[in-house]
């Protein structure tokens, strides 16, 4: 006789007259997405699926003004997002259903990558520059690579100041000592020394960092007020 749902049994069938139990789908609980969830898209690691790339049978629908529209069968969302002239995009795969936005895709990628474009600027990454220079530089030199020590240091980067002796120059360190000095002078306005100047071998070198920006303080109008305060009738 075989043994039904036993381990050591032949057959998992169901025996006659017996209905297997199978439980009732459980609804999400999960709220209703807001205007805030509904513009998060996935970055390039995950890119978003739109339109016709929407392969679910149905989604929650966002209207292109933040609104909800509420649950519809996939095709239908598509039609209603094509007959405003926008995209479906799909904003949260792992609802259920998963989330879509009506919207102007293509306008917000461009909008997207204009703001990653001008984050990555505003977060510039200092870098180490170096400026070679000699004992016996002539002053038309000197200037030529001051001034682009300077850029660099304005462009938010450090720059290393290397002297180098040759031969017979290494009798006379104090020539290079001089330059160092007069270079600490001449950007003092944009720069401060990070490095102190040290001798290793025969080279003379100094790093210099650019100065903290500092805000300007608001000018006084001419009865001594600030600028901005506002004026007593």
């Amino acid at each position: 006789m075989p043994q039904f749902g036993t381990p050591g049994g032949v057959s998992c069938e169901t025996p006659p007259g017996v209905r297997r139990f199978r439980p009732a789908p459980v609804e999400s609980r999960e709220p209703p997405p807001t205007e805030e969830d509904a513009i998060t898209i996935p970055g390039k690691q995950q890119e978003a699926r739109v339109n016709e790339r929407i392969r679910v049978p149905q989604v929650r629908v966002i209207g292109d003004d933040g609104s909800q529209v509420g649950i519809l069968a996939t095709r239908d969302a598509l039609a209603l997002a094509q007959s405003k002239g926008l995209d479906l995009v799909e904003v949260a795969a792992t609802s259920r259903p998963p989330v879509c936005r009506i919207m102007d895709y293509g306008k917000f990628k461009y909008e997207q990558n204009l703001r990653a474009r001008k984050a990555r600027k505003n977060q510039h990454q200092m870098q180490l520059k170096e400026v070679k220079m000699r004992p016996k530089i002539e002053d038309h030199d000197y200037n030529f690579k001051l001034r682009h020590a300077r850029t660099f240091l304005e462009e938010r980067d450090k720059v290393k100041f290397t002297v180098t002796f040759r031969g017979r120059e290494m009798a006379h360190q104090e020539l290079g000592y001089k330059i160092i000095e007069a270079i600490v002078a001449d950007l003092a306005d944009v720069a401060i020394v990070e490095t102190p100047p040290r001798t290793e071998g025969r080279t003379l070198s100094m790093v210099m960092t650019p100065k903290a920006k500092t805000t300007e303080p608001k000018k006084a109008s001419p009865d001594g007020k600030p600028a901005d305060a506002p004026q007593s009738h």
